[in-house]
């Protein structure tokens, strides 16, 4: 067997056969390889398949996403705009959607700020599941409609933010027998891709910045930079910079602290980065510690004025929450080669 399920909160221990993303205790659950195996030049998605849970994967486009150098000295950006419905999100849709579909559910369910319904919405279709999303009232209406029109998801509008639609989603999962997904550890393992991804361009990269929402992509990124040093792939850790909204940064207080996560209303308007108590929260804080890295929050203001230069530089999309990376850049000023994860532009 390849990979076990750990529980991060009893230590519970699971085969890969168990078809659930939650301990029976309600931790989260952590894959957990015998062995890792990195391919010596991958550049898309599936060639990293060999530190990927074993599945029956449809390996369609996905990943390989640009690595550009930005007009700014010493800054790439990993162009994640470039996945079939234009976000980091469809890594780790690919991987739980199929998890679901082996393990013989018809519906899967999950909790979304946007992008997530629009990604587990488009891989249910590939691998003809029903899909039903919890999403806060307050979400974008035009990702909504899109989301409706586009890729049939059954939407389910929740009066109150993520937070509270990821615990009715939960809910739903265990009374209706549906495949919980969403930010769990199967979405961790298909996320970490992108560093994985960046490490075999730039492996004397410094710093990368990332956008933190429900954190699952951050700790996806050290999880990847701890596989390529025990491969020998390289020798110390870049510095990870995690960035969120000043009108929602639970992670940066706690950061700042030194102390634990406190719930925080989310009122940015960056909606894919407007979790209140990240699910990954802990982690995230691990990891930026265990790099020496930082968080760093940045406006709506910022973000937008961002937003717009991206366009007027590169011609390209991005959503507030996508160019984050960038506003955090520019305020931060890390020293070395860095890498700003441009995550999404749906908007």
């Amino acid at each position: 067997m390849r990979y076990l399920l750990t529980c991060t909160r009893c230590s519970s221990k699971y085969p890969k056969s168990y078809n659930s993303q939650l301990c029976r205790c309600g931790g989260i659950l952590e894959v957990r390889y015998k062995k890792v195996k990195l391919p010596e030049k991958g550049e898309e998605f599936w060639d990293f398949e060999g530190a990927l849970p074993d599945g029956k994967y449809l390996k369609y486009e996905l990943g390989g996403t640009k690595l550009i150098e930005a007009m700014e000295k010493g800054l790439y950006l990993k162009l994640e705009t470039g996945n079939p419905t234009c976000s980091f999100k469809d890594r780790g849709s690919a991987i739980e959607v199929a998890k679901a579909a082996e393990y013989g559910y018809r519906e899967v369910v999950c909790a979304s700020t946007g992008n997530m319904a629009y990604s587990i919405a488009y891989y249910a279709r590939l691998y003809n599941l029903h899909a039903k999303v919890f999403i806060s009232k307050g979400a974008n209406r035009d990702k909504l409609a899109n989301i409706l029109s586009t890729h049939r998801a059954e939407l389910m509008i929740v009066n109150g933010d993520f937070t509270k639609a990821q615990a009715l989603a939960e809910l739903y999962a265990e009374k209706h027998a549906a495949f919980l997904a969403g930010d769990y550890c199967y979405r961790k393992e298909g996320q970490k891709t992108v560093c994985h991804e960046i490490l075999a361009k730039l492996p004397e990269v410094k710093n990368i910045i990332v956008p933190v929402g429900n954190a699952t992509l951050i700790s996806g990124v050290f999880k990847a930079l701890a596989e390529a040093k025990t491969a020998g792939r390289i020798r110390s850790l870049p510095y990870i910079i995690g960035v969120q909204s000043t009108r929602c940064m639970p992670l940066v207080r706690a950061f700042r602290r030194g102390k634990g996560i406190k719930y925080e209303k989310p009122a940015t308007k960056a909606d894919a980065i407007a979790v209140g108590y990240p699910t990954f929260g802990e982690q995230a804080i691990d990891a930026i510690s265990k790099t020496k890295g930082s968080m760093v929050s940045v406006s709506d203001s910022e973000m937008a004025a961002e937003q717009l230069r991206f366009m007027e530089d590169y011609g390209l999309v991005a959503e507030l929450a996508g160019v984050a990376s960038l506003a955090a850049f520019k305020k931060f000023k890390p020293r070395g080669t860095t890498v700003a994860i441009i995550s999404g532009g749906n908007v």
